[in-house]
């Protein structure tokens, strides 16, 4: 796949997934909170346990923010429950109580196992820059500080726009486009003339309703013909696959 430069002013990247590889750490982490929630109700009410599939994760929770995500999962399986609050005890049966216990599950993880960074990712984003375009990092997640620091990335883009971020900026979740059109206002760039980079089908929906000029979708999970059904303009496995057009 080969892109002419001369198109696009600037690069918008999600972080999970596409930069780093901490989509491993998210999906142990749900799994633990999920099954052990599920666990319980399932011997409550005496039903078969489904656990928390890597489907599942890629399809409702990839991407968003975190209580967004949780309750859309919960959703799909016929469950409600009370929102709750962002401050209510780790493992309260509401949905800010479960997802604050995946978070601590998650900040354990990073803590033992370091977060991982694709090669090629760093080296496309080193190409971008030599070449005098403007490079930003997004996230749906509120420790994205953290994981960027762990991967020792931190100092590599222009701007980065994470969860905490969202919540002051009042940015809705994806799909809505908020979070990418926040990087590129940081950047000083339009969207039209700025590219995503995306591997969550949320994050690819996002990119498309926000009028960018082109949306490359990461398939990471054989999701090719979803993220072409959800607005991706072309599919790669990896970024190494992609050839900047010589001038």
């Amino acid at each position: 796949m080969i892109i002419d430069l001369d198109e696009y002013d600037a690069a918008i990247l999600d972080m999970d997934g596409v930069v780093t590889r901490s989509v491993r750490a998210h999906f142990a982490s749900w799994k633990r909170m999920f099954d052990q929630y599920l666990r319980n109700r399932a011997g409550q009410q005496g039903e078969k346990l489904q656990p928390f599939t890597e489907e599942d994760y890629y399809r409702y929770v990839d991407g968003k923010p975190r209580y967004e995500g949780a309750q859309s999962f919960l959703e799909s399986r016929g469950i409600s429950l009370l929102y709750g609050s962002p401050d209510d005890l780790q493992g309260k049966e509401t949905v800010c109580g479960l997802c604050n216990l995946k978070n601590q599950y998650f900040l354990e993880y990073i803590r033992s196992n370091g977060v991982e960074s694709y090669r090629s990712t760093i080296d496309f984003v080193k190409e971008l820059k030599k070449r005098g375009k403007r490079v930003a990092v997004i996230s749906s997640s509120r420790n994205s500080e953290a994981v960027l620091e762990a991967s020792g990335v931190s100092d590599l883009f222009h701007a980065t726009v994470g969860g905490v971020d969202a919540v002051d900026h009042h940015l809705k979740g994806k799909p809505e486009p908020d979070i990418f059109l926040e990087a590129v206002r940081r950047l000083g760039v339009s969207s039209g003339r700025a590219m995503v980079i995306e591997d969550a089908l949320s994050g690819v929906a996002a990119g498309k309703a926000g009028g960018f000029g082109l949306v490359i979708g990461v398939d990471r999970s054989g999701n090719n013909t979803e993220l072409k059904s959800y607005g991706a303009d072309i599919v790669v496995a990896d970024l190494s696959e992609v050839r900047i057009k010589d001038a």
